[in-house]
């Protein structure tokens, strides 16, 4: 039986990029780094983003960046006080903030953004809750 969400992984051209890009944005902090070593298919770095006990495990892998650009992502959960100071992290790593989808009032806001290797990420001010009670007003 599924207990939780174990780790997301992102294959990345520049570990040291995207360190800082996981640091500076989602507040990451690194846990692992193999080195030199090579112990799955490629050099590694683990951090941890969030609070314990809930915090998420995300690997980086060094390997090629996706090819094209999708709507496929991982969204973050932040806090609306937190929404500007997120939203200048971002621009201060000269990430590029994707304008966030039509939304109707109530369901939070957020803040998208690719990384340099075409992975999209957002950070989010809204619950599932949230949303679903918000939906179910129409």
């Amino acid at each position: 039986m599924i207990e939780g969400l174990s780790h997301i992984t992102f294959i990345v051209r520049d570990l040291d990029r995207m360190e800082k890009i996981l640091t500076t944005v989602l507040g990451a902090r690194k846990v692992y780094d193999s080195g030199a070593a090579i112990f799955s298919i490629s050099r590694e770095k683990f951090f941890l983003v969030g609070a314990e006990p809930a915090a998420v495990w995300v690997a980086i892998m060094e390997g090629e960046s996706l090819p094209t650009r999708t709507y496929n992502h991982v969204a973050f959960k932040i806090s609306e006080a937190d929404y500007p100071i997120c939203l200048e992290s971002v621009k201060s790593l000269g990430l590029e903030v994707r304008e966030g989808r039509s939304r109707v009032e109530g369901e939070g806001r957020s803040i998208y953004f690719h990384d340099d290797d075409n992975h999209l990420f957002e950070l989010h001010t809204g619950t599932l809750a949230e949303r679903l009670k918000r939906y179910a007003k129409d």
